[in-house]
């Protein structure tokens, strides 16, 4: 459905996590150089757990390198300094959620570059930001509230449950 962009990510875990997202939505995943972990990092494969095998993962040089691959994509970038929020965007099959590292978010001339295309998770004044796969679970699942969900499971089944 959607392709998430993690520019510089830092942090395995988060990743990890993000990968588990990315699996259980159908979205791929795009890491751009340089990364803070190496891809066999035994706590970046513990936090995706066994759902590795079933994202589509894909490394990139630079962030341009991926842009180029798409020259009609449609990039996101989420940061705190979009006057924005991201309900306001209408986010469509096949675009691009892109998020910066940890620690510094993206870079400010990207940003710049990008202005209309910049949105933000609102929050209290004062936070600096929210964790990163918490920020990436939410936009994927605004996108996907967007589109109806389209191609996953709406309801669950309720297997040996017994009412009183």
């Amino acid at each position: 459905m959607f392709h998430v962009v993690l520019v510089e990510p830092e942090i395995p875990q988060n990743t990890g996590n993000i990968a588990r997202t990315c699996a259980a939505t159908g979205c791929v995943l795009h890491l751009i150089k340089p990364l803070g972990f190496e891809l066999s990092d035994r706590q970046l494969k513990r936090a995706g757990l066994d759902y590795w095998n079933s994202v589509e993962v894909h490394v990139h040089e630079r962030f341009s390198e991926l842009a180029e691959q798409d020259p009609a994509a449609r990039f996101f970038f989420f940061t705190t300094k979009a006057e924005r929020a991201y309900t306001e965007a209408e986010f469509r099959a096949g675009d691009y959620l892109v998020f910066g590292k940890e620690t510094r978010g993206l870079e400010e001339e990207l940003l710049v570059e990008h202005r209309e295309w910049c949105v933000r998770l609102p929050m209290i004044a004062g936070s600096r930001s929210l964790n990163l796969s918490n920020a990436v679970a939410v936009a994927v699942y605004e996108g996907l509230r967007q589109n109806s969900f389209g191609g996953l499971a709406c309801a669950g089944e309720l297997h040996r449950l017994h009412w009183q």
